[in-house]
């Protein structure tokens, strides 16, 4: 069960009476009930509410038969035993939301302020964006002046009200803090009747529990925008405990609560805390020092010998172009990294070099060790190009893709497609890396497959290398981002992406990385299970 599961589980146990013991020498509910009918109706007398505001008041009550009935002001009785949530204990009542609060629309008149006449400061006007973690916030409000705050008919908020909203963020509720103000006219006002702070955080605990949520959905009558008028949330039927038991089941709840902000705030930081140690794995991989080297390995620098000498054959036999740009990076006498290109020019590359690495490994551009390809998207309006047997890849795929390998898309390409677009058909193990929107979502390719214009992907010539360069990627991605331009979206060009400078580690030992850094990431996803 997550933190918000089990906090809405404490509410719903909190206003059925679940969360505390009753107490049978409590006054009943039926008694605060009727005080605050009582008060209701000096209120009228005093000219503090009209008429009109109590005409439609009822009383539920448990007839002799022990169901639920509802009396009206005209002395109609109606059974209303079906619309009754759950039972409660002995002692409480079930009565409206308006039986106990007033609920208080905004002004919507003349007055209403329009946004472009609000202003930075001043009198708070509060919309539904204002309220974050059961609060009006002060950040981002937009304010009245004096005049325009003066000039309103209703809507006007004092300190330790419940602004909650009933258009757009159905349900979205908050006390308001602040010494006065006026709300949009997405929000309303819950004010209890009697001035009691117990009354208040009640009022606060089960507009957030799963019975206001259901009473929602009884009333709610929007269409495209989720809506509920102000006269059926005051129809939002609440289960009302005793008075003194109201302040033991608030206390209760504020400790409870506090307990599970303290889990939540654990797990947060214990999640981050994962994601730390996740790059520094990463981190430590490639600089080699997540495990012990072996004198006994080939070292990196035979490995690369023997690509480039792959290279060269498949140079003579035309299926690649040389490279005009190709280079060797090597360590020279003065313990700094050098630069060789084919033209027999030098030059020293200090600057680009990330760290250090153990003697038996190298530094390689990227292009080195594999060929980097792009992708292409066929016309959308041509049905021959889609649908084939060609699996295709875009960056949307691999969003919410958590696994090393990805074997398909949701899209297939046909051949023909394939052959009039600049997609590419890439091997398995093929090391995809998306270069734009965003950069970095990457994953090795299980089977052939083509991509979209998105990727900058890397076909290893030794494709066991793949995972190893998976990791280094990952890893390295934070210093490609950085070299990405453009103004729209950044990118990361083909030719930046070939210029990487990355580490090659001997063969044996990459394997050995790889099966380390595969151990700790699962002990992690373990544990990231456990807190979740």
């Amino acid at each position: 069960m997550n933190t918000e599961t089990l906090r809405k589980k404490i509410l719903d146990l909190a206003i059925r009476g679940k969360l505390v013991p009753q107490d049978p020498n409590d006054e009943p509910a039926s008694v605060l009930l009727e005080r605050i009918r009582t008060q209701k109706a000096q209120m009228v007398k005093d000219g503090k509410l009209k008429a009109k505001d109590v005409k439609n008041d009822t009383i539920i009550y448990v007839g002799e038969d022990n169901l639920h009935y509802e009396k009206f002001a005209d002395g109609t009785i109606k059974c209303i035993e079906d619309e009754i949530p759950f039972e409660v204990p002995e002692g409480w009542a079930w009565a409206h939301l308006s039986d106990i609060a007033q609920i208080l629309n905004g002004d919507r008149g003349q007055n209403y302020p329009a946004k472009n006449k609000l202003q930075d400061t001043g009198i708070p006007f509060v919309s539904a964006s204002n309220i974050e973690s059961g609060v009006v916030i002060s950040n981002n409000l937009l304010c009245m002046t004096e005049a325009q705050y003066k000039s309103l008919g209703a809507g006007k908020l004092i300190t330790n009200d419940i602004v909650y909203c009933i258009r757009g963020s159905l349900g979205k509720c908050g006390f308001f803090t602040m010494s006065k103000g006026a709300i949009s006219s997405s929000l309303v006002i819950v004010r209890p009747f009697r001035e009691n702070n117990v009354i208040r955080k009640y009022l606060f605990l089960y507009l957030n529990a799963s019975l206001a949520e259901s009473e929602i959905k009884k009333y709610d009558n929007g269409s495209a925008q989720p809506n509920l008028a102000a006269k059926d949330f005051a129809r939002f039927l609440i289960p009302v405990p005793p008075l003194d038991e109201l302040d033991t089941i608030v206390k209760k709840t504020d400790n409870v609560l506090m307990l599970v902000e303290q889990i939540t705030n654990n797990k947060e930081s214990i999640k981050n805390i994962i994601s730390l140690t996740t790059s520094k794995i990463l981190d430590l991989a490639i600089r080699g020092k997540l495990v012990p080297q072996n004198e006994n390995d080939e070292p990196a620098s035979v490995l690369l010998e023997r690509i480039r000498a792959e290279k060269e054959e498949l140079i003579k036999q035309r299926k690649i172009k040389r490279d005009k740009r190709e280079s060797v990076i090597y360590r020279g006498a003065d313990n700094s990294y050098y630069e060789r290109f084919a033209d027999g020019s030098e030059k020293c590359i200090d600057e680009e070099i990330p760290f250090e690495i153990p003697g038996s490994w190298l530094f390689v551009r990227l292009k080195e060790i594999g060929s980097i390809i792009g992708g292409g998207t066929p016309r959308t309006s041509n049905e021959s190009y889609w649908d084939g047997n060609i699996y295709w890849i875009t960056p949307a795929d691999l969003s919410n893709h958590s696994d090393i390998y990805i074997s398909h898309g949701s899209r297939s390409i046909t051949e023909l497609g394939l052959k009039d677009s600049s997609a590419t058909l890439m091997p398995a193990h093929t090391v995809l890396y998306s270069s734009r929107a965003p950069i970095g979502h990457i994953a090795i390719a299980a089977n052939a497959l083509a991509t979209n214009q998105g990727f900058k992907s890397v076909v290893p010539h030794d494709t066991r290398m793949s995972l190893f360069v998976y990791f280094c990627l990952k890893e390295r991605t934070p210093s490609i981002v950085l070299r990405a331009t453009g103004t729209t979206f950044k990118e990361i060009s083909g030719t930046a992406m070939a210029e990487t400078i990355v580490p090659l580690p001997p063969l044996r030992e990459q394997k050995r990385i790889c099966n380390k850094i595969r151990s700790l990431f699962t002990l992690l996803e373990n544990m990231h299970q456990i807190i979740d």
